[in-house]
């Protein structure tokens, strides 16, 4: 018999660690997965975003799109994708708000609220952050300090991850905080749908066709706390021995399909706006995605190119969230029973155009000369941020490294004596993944005597 999952466990305001029930019953003004929308727009993690890398790395434009404002547009396109298929599933599981009084803005709630936090965790520089971390910890340089380490807890380190990094954002509490546990105490539900890559960091599952096991979805510190939650909600499993190891939560693939209609979409406008994409090739790609009836008539005229793009774009992303929302529905039961695990926009009509525009953006955009040299510098900044924090909480001993520590805010380091390797270095990568690109640079030139600070 073929093992699903159903609504009714899926869709669960149960909150994580939560000891704070004084909450308004009238859900009719704001309901839980609102309230776990509010908590993230509110956090500190959330508001660093704003500098740190989406196309340009610390662009003079401000047009040009940072992760905040990346984060902002794929919520409402979550939003949108949420509310479309949450519709569809509540009309055949009538049941769901009868019992549990769940609400078609509650699955648009639920997928905004997880596309908001999906890169919370990112480090600066973007992807090449990620590939500068595990870089340093595969070096020499590092090997000292994880010789405790298990293979496992190794993998965490040397294929770092942001999404991982972004669960432990989500769900950690600093001891020097605060008594509390559970982070930002976000409802289970709303983790889970943020969880794209629902695994461990092994086993690692070489040319795997199935996108929720390309990456890894949270390190060995917070390996327990979802298997809580996916028992919880009843994903099902992929492995039948200890490892963590599950099907997504079918709203992850809206938030999937969220961030890849923004970053094909709204990148691409970014490299049009600024000159790296020839203008007339770009806008004919876009029209393309539409497939106007060549009768249409339309009465608009533009002036400017650029609100051209901003029109095709707007019509664009419209015409993806209907497409990406029927896909989903038209393989619901297939979602629920762990036999589908392909990006939405995989399956899309236009997605020969979609790959070109891809192509265009990795070529035009990505490889840029100024977004390789400033990857490239962001390299050396990120090993030496690292080597620098890891001296200075594994070698106290030395002067030098003892004004290292004092730079360090202190709930990053002052941890109980019984704390494993593993977890110190964890707390390392959160301090160094917490910064902004700016900060990043301020810091390592400071350390490195290249600027220093200004006295007052």
């Amino acid at each position: 018999m073929l093992q699903t999952t159903t609504w009714e466990k899926l869709i669960s305001k149960k909150r994580f660690e939560s000891a704070d029930k004084k909450y308004s019953s009238d859900e009719s003004v704001r309901g839980e997965f609102q309230r776990d929308y509010d908590r993230i727009v509110f956090s500190s993690s959330f508001r660093r975003l704003q500098n740190k890398t989406q196309v340009m790395p610390m662009p003079e434009s401000d047009f040009v799109h940072t992760r905040l404002t990346h984060s902002l547009e794929a919520s409402v396109v979550g939003r949108s994708l949420g509310r479309i298929v949450g519709k569809s599933i509540l009309e055949r599981n009538p049941q769901l708000t009868q019992e549990k009084h769940i609400q078609e803005a509650d699955f648009g709630d639920i997928v905004a609220a997880a596309c908001l936090a999906h890169d919370i965790g990112n480090p600066p520089f973007g992807h090449s952050g990620e590939d500068a971390i595990s870089s340093y910890f595969e070096s020499e340089a590092a090997q000292p300090f994880m010789r405790q380490l298990t293979e496992a807890q190794r993998k965490d380190l040397q294929s770092f991850e942001g999404n991982a990094a972004g669960f432990r954002v989500l769900t950690y509490t600093y001891p020097a905080h605060c008594n509390l546990s559970g982070g930002l105490s976000l409802t289970y539900t709303t983790l889970a749908t943020f969880t794209k890559y629902p695994k461990e960091s092994l086993p690692v599952i070489p040319k795997t066709k199935n996108t929720s096991e390309k990456k890894y979805g949270f390190f060995q510190t917070e390996k327990a706390w979802f298997n809580t939650i996916a028992q919880e909600l009843g994903l099902l499993k992929k492995s039948a021995d200890g490892t963590v190891f599950y099907h997504r939560h079918p709203l992850a693939f809206l938030v999937e399909a969220a961030d890849d209609i923004c970053y094909r979409i709204i990148d691409f406008e970014d490299g049009l706006k600024l000159g790296l994409v020839d203008q007339e090739k770009g806008i004919g790609l876009l029209k393309q995605i539409l497939n106007d009836d060549p009768n249409r008539v339309s009465t608009i005229k533009f002036y400017d190119w650029r609100e051209e793009i901003g029109y095709l774009r707007a019509r664009i992303i419209g015409k993806l969230i209907d497409e990406c929302a029927a896909v989903f529905l038209e393989h619901e039961q297939e979602i629920l029973a762990g036999t589908f695990d392909t990006p939405l926009i995989n399956l899309l009509d236009c997605k020969p155009v979609l790959d070109e525009i891809k192509m265009l953006s990795i070529e035009k955009i990505y490889r840029n000369l100024p977004v390789l040299e400033i990857e490239a510098a962001g390299f050396e900044v990120l090993s030496g941020l690292l080597d620098a924090c890891m001296k200075a909480v594994f070698l106290p001993e030395s002067k030098r490294h003892r004004k290292l520590a004092d730079l360090i805010p202190a709930h990053y380091i002052e941890l109980p004596e019984q704390v494993s390797d593993y977890e110190r270095i964890i707390h390392i990568t959160d301090f160094v993944t917490s910064l902004t690109d700016q900060a990043a640079i301020n810091l390592y030139r400071k350390i490195k005597g290249i600027e220093l600070p200004r006295m007052y």
